[in-house]
Parts: C-alpha cells; sequence; structure tokens
C-alpha cells in the first residue's frame, strides 16, 4: 500500500528539514542567536512534536521518554547536544512511521485520544499542522545559519518530484 499522500509530504519536509541542516557543526548547533533558539533544539523540538502525535497518543508508546521536558512546547529554552537530536529524532521518526503507514483517507478523518478524550484536531488537521511546524522550522535554522555567516545554503524547496502530487484513493 501507498502512503496517504500526506504522510509522502511529511517526509518529503523532514527530508528538507535535515538537508538545510547538512554541515552544521555541533557547536554551531548549539549557538542560540535571539530571540531564536538553537539549531539542537529545534531538531529536538520536531522530534518531540512527532513524537507526542504519531507515538504517544497514536500507539500509546514513550520511545524518548525525557524529550518534552528538554525540547517542548512552552518548556524553558534548552541547548541540548545536536547527536543526542538527531538520534531522538530518527528514533521518534522510525517509530512514528509505524503508524504513518497505517493511514487511509477514512483514518485521517478520526481523532487521536489525549488523556482519555479526542484532541481538538482530526489526524489529518495533525499531519497538515507536523508538516507545516516543520517548514516553520526549516526557514528558521535556515536564517541561523545565515546570521552565522553560512555561504551556499541549500535552495528551497528541492525535488518536490520525490514527493509529487497524485490524486487520493
Amino acid at each position: 500500500m501507498q502512503p496517504h499522500l500526506l504522510v509522502t509530504q511529511l517526509r518529503f519536509s523532514r527530508s528538507e528539514f535535515a538537508r538545510g541542516l547538512e554541515g552544521v557543526t555541533e557547536e554551531q548547533a548549539l549557538r542560540r542567536l535571539m530571540p531564536m533558539n538553537c539549531i539542537s533544539w529545534m531538531v529536538g523540538h520536531l522530534a518531540n512534536q512527532e513524537h507526542r502525535y504519531w507515538v504517544i497518543f497514536a500507539q500509546q508508546k514513550n520511545v524518548a521518554p525525557d524529550l518534552y521536558e528538554l525540547v517542548g512546547y512552552g518548556k524553558p529554552a534548552s541547548t541540548p547536544p545536536l547527536g543526542e537530536m538527531w538520534a531522538a529524532w530518527r528514533k521518534v521518526t522510525a517509530a512514528a512511521d509505524e503508524y504513518l503507514d497505517t493511514l487511509t483517507p477514512e483514518t485521517m478523518q478520526g481523532y487521536l485520544i489525549r488523556d482519555g478524550k479526542p484532541v481538538d484536531e482530526s489526524i489529518g488537521t495533525l499531519l497538515m499542522r507536523n508538516i507545516y511546524h516543520y517548514w516553520y522550522h526549516t526557514g528558521e535554522a535556515a536564517a541561523v545559519r545565515q546570521m552565522l555567516g553560512h555561504t551556499n545554503l541549500p535552495e528551497f524547496v528541492g525535488d518536490i518530484n520525490t514527493a509529487a502530487y497524485r490524486p487520493e484513493k
């Protein structure tokens, strides 16, 4: 079964985010240029959103128990090690993909459960929120890289043909 088009778009968004951070060193990833967060935080923060939606809420698993306290929305700013955040991101996205690969046009209209109650947005809307969140931080990370003096940054959007439009079935 082919993944739902929005799942394909999320995977493309992930790949563009990662492509935009190629060559960033550990030291550079820890630099916080106020008022923005550091790049390593952005990596962990996006992993945290996927973890909450697609692993904790959708599968009742917890593969990254400390992530929310470190990089969750509304938590104090932090500068976590980049290597640790990429490792958490890879672990979380692999676990998330187990769920995301099951989505159909029908299930996209359903709701995930949090604390025994449906969340406010449908699964499809959460997926769009997740995609747009990646693009927000892709741009923010590019701005941080420019402020750090990086040149020859990737142009966006990259090879969209890897995630081209196809009709829903």
